[in-house]
């Protein structure tokens, strides 16, 4: 129970700690413009007032040439795509005949993508010039308070070299931040846009519009609309993941520890022989090891044609277990999804052979050897050292595992695709399947049938069951002082 409410206090603490943040870096601004001088409030019309009053001409220069750039890129950029922002277009492309040249011409018409996409990245840039300006007022009240109290006010030089020393770490995490931004937060936030639009395949730019539509696709994923069978799909598609994830996290997790136990006992002989085998697996692609799979259990593979021959085929189907004249590995529900789970199981148990085996080489032979004295069996020495020791150490990367197994890709597109086909009609209707999760879900509807609304309501999914499990289970398996109990 401490350990839980030492978790959510962390979250919590967290939160706290990023809204109060945010509170401080407002009651600056708003202190520096109350009790800033005439300069300083100046700063808010004009960016290098403060800095040109305190013969900061290198840094007056650059606000300013700042500012001229954010007006520059608000009247000739934003201003282009913003103010069609709240219907992301009313002018659809057509072909009209021009007289003067006789010819038929495109007219100028909108591009609701385009509209969506410049105009967040307006969004972006003004708030990221809204950031600039409310901290350039409160630096220039700073050089105020230091010109008043009679302390050294740098010069430009100086400032580059702090930037090189006491704040090199601002140098270092610009272009990170800015890649950051660029790469992920204007997708995700693009992402969550699209959601609550009808960007699909009947509404694609240039030639369609697309516009907004509130919540209807949330309520149509979330069973709202009776006429959507997406409901009906989100729910088994978003089980199946959470089932998949779990098992292929905790049997490859386990298997790998218990491999790499067997492999460092005393009694197994030729381990550096198996160990080079189960290495060599990690060595080969893991797209030709799935293809492989996929090719040797589909319906007209190898083991298919093996079953047939030894009679087993035809004891399953006499038995009632299967219906058709090949046992269906990777074609039919409760086959494939148990196949899947195995394969991945020989597909992933090697890599985490070897994590374990280096975590099991830094276990504290103190506490196996007191364990040892005092009478503990084998089991006992894994249960209550071994294993609580294999928890906090990889604690963390099992998480990730987790979160790296709900959005795996490639054990479920490349053994499934092109093999299995749904035979529910609900599922078919939502372009889902049995097996996929709701990445391969995502996937295929975005390249097969254009459904980017739907697609993004998905991925908003996605990332909230991932967030939120990622932030809970870290906090649990890292809060606490663990650590001194290995010391």
């Amino acid at each position: 129970m401490e350990e839980r409410t030492g978790g959510f206090a962390s979250i919590g603490g967290a939160l706290g700690g990023f809204f109060g943040a945010i509170g401080r870096f407002f009651a600056e601004f708003g202190t520096a413009v109350v009790k800033g001088d005439a300069f300083v409030k100046l700063s808010l019309l004009w960016w290098g007032a403060g800095y040109a009053r305190r013969k900061q001409f290198a840094k007056a220069l650059i606000m300013t040439l700042l500012e001229a750039a954010i007006v520059w890129f608000t009247l000739s950029f934003a201003m282009s795509y913003v103010p069609k922002f709240s219907t992301l277009g009313t002018v659809q492309a057509e072909q009209v005949f021009n007289i003067a040249t006789m010819q038929s011409e495109w007219n100028d018409y909108d591009n609701s993508f385009m509209i969506l996409l410049f105009s967040l990245f307006s969004f972006v840039v003004w708030a990221v010039a809204l950031v600039v300006w409310m901290r350039n007022v409160v630096n220039v009240y700073q050089l105020q308070l230091q010109a008043q109290q009679g302390r050294h006010v740098n010069n430009f030089v100086e400032d580059l070299k702090s930037y090189l020393d006491e704040k090199f770490h601002i140098t270092l995490l610009s272009l990170p931040v800015l890649g950051i931004v660029v790469f992920t937060v204007i997708p995700i936030l693009l992402l969550i846009l699209v959601a609550f639009t009808n960007y699909d395949q009947q509404h694609m730019p240039p030639t369609n519009l697309f516009t907004w539509v509130g919540f209807a696709n949330f309520s149509a994923l979330f069973g709202g609309s009776i006429t959507s069978t997406f409901g009906y799909a989100f729910v088994r598609v978003l089980g199946w993941t959470l089932v998949w994830s779990f098992f292929a996290t905790l049997t490859t997790y386990f298997g790998g520890i218990l491999m790499s136990l067997l492999l460092n006992s005393k009694l197994t002989r030729g381990t550096k022989l198996w160990r080079t085998m189960l290495v060599m697996t990690i060595a080969v692609p893991q797209f030709v090891s799935l293809l492989l799979m996929r090719n040797l259990f589909s319906n007209t593979g190898l083991i298919n044609t093996f079953c047939s021959n030894i009679g087993l085929t035809g004891f399953l189907r006499d038995i009632g277990l299967i219906s058709s004249s090949t046992i269906p590995f990777l074609s039919a529900p409760g086959w494939a999804h148990v196949m899947i789970i195995i394969i991945n199981i020989w597909v992933g148990i090697p890599y985490q052979m070897l994590i374990a085996t280096g975590v099991l080489m830094n276990l504290p032979t103190d506490q196996l050897e007191s364990a040892r004295i005092d009478g503990a069996n084998p089991f006992q020495t894994f249960r209550h050292i071994t294993m609580p020791y294999m928890l906090f150490v990889t604690g963390p990367a099992l998480v990730t595992d987790f979160v790296k197994n709900f959005n795996n890709f490639n054990v479920i597109y490349l053994l499934t695709q092109d093999v299995y086909v749904t035979t529910d009609q609900f599922m078919a209707a939502s372009q889902a399947r049995e097996v996929d999760l709701l990445v391969t879900w995502l996937f295929n509807l975005t390249q097969n049938y254009y459904n980017y609304k739907m697609a993004s309501v998905i991925g908003i999914m996605v990332f909230v069951v991932c967030a939120v499990f990622t932030l809970i289970a870290f906090n649990f398996m890292i809060g606490g002082n663990k650590e001194e109990g290995y010391q």
